[in-house]
């Protein structure tokens, strides 16, 4: 089971920034999930609200903010961290060593995502980063218009805990998932998790920092654990540390 630190290691770093990708780096996780949207000049970014309130404190909507003032937010400060910035895409995927996995979530949840899936695609094709990116999304519009523009790219469907299971798990999945199917952990039966391998996908738990939950979800066969404590939960796994979170 391979641990990707979930917005970078963001219980130690502000979350999304390269700051976060850095220190998950060093706490030794197997790579990383992150999100990313178009602003309102039409860079991608990685950010993860679809407004700044919660993480610089303003009231900007990133898809109609310019890169030129997204990139003055202080998004370190409101999360008791350090002042840290909003980073584009591209840096990120520039920034992180060559054995890194990148799980990339596509937020978009209308039907016009203003060429992100296309950006996107671009990236990593032109980086050569195909395998070792996993492109994911909520929005199952997202995935179609991937394998659409890049079907050889890995994709994997997002099961929204908040909405009804079977059309998400049963219907929608099989359409869009090439790679992979990410749903919420608690949602991570034995039958779930051995229907979804013997189908050929691999399965990413979110978001899980206790380590016997991580204990259990290697157990059942999960293939990716998304956790906001990469270097904690490693340890515990390894059995270099208590099970107790934060101990």
């Amino acid at each position: 089971m391979l641990l990707l630190a979930h917005r970078g290691a963001s219980a130690d770093a502000p979350e999304n920034t390269l700051e976060a990708f850095t220190e998950a780096v060093r706490q030794g996780a197997d790579g990383v999930e992150l999100d990313v949207m178009v602003c309102g000049s039409g860079e991608v970014v990685v950010c993860h609200d679809e407004r700044l309130e919660r993480l610089a404190g303003q009231p900007w909507e990133v898809r109609t903010t310019p890169w030129w003032k997204l990139r003055r937010a202080d998004v370190g400060s409101s999360l008791g961290f350090a002042p840290a910035r909003i980073p584009l895409l591209e840096e990120v995927l520039d920034a992180l060593p060559a054995h890194f996995l990148i799980n990339i979530e596509l937020k978009c949840d209308r039907v016009d995502d203003g060429g992100l899936v296309a950006a996107v695609a671009g990236m990593v094709a032109g980086r050569q980063l195909s395998n070792r990116v996993v492109l994911s999304s909520f929005n199952p519009l997202c995935l179609f218009r991937l394998a659409a523009v890049a079907p050889t790219l890995r994709r994997g469907f997002l099961i929204d805990p908040d909405k009804a299971w079977a059309p998400q798990a049963y219907v929608v999945s099989p359409l869009v998932s090439s790679h992979s199917v990410h749903p919420f952990h608690e949602a991570c039966t034995p039958e779930r998790v051995a229907a979804w391998r013997e189908a050929g996908l691999s399965v990413a738990a979110w978001t899980v920092d206790d380590p016997r939950r991580a204990r259990e979800l290697g157990a059942l066969g999960v293939s990716y654990l998304i956790t906001n404590r990469p270097g904690r939960v490693r340890e515990a796994l390894r059995g270099d540390a208590p099970d107790a979170v934060g101990a």
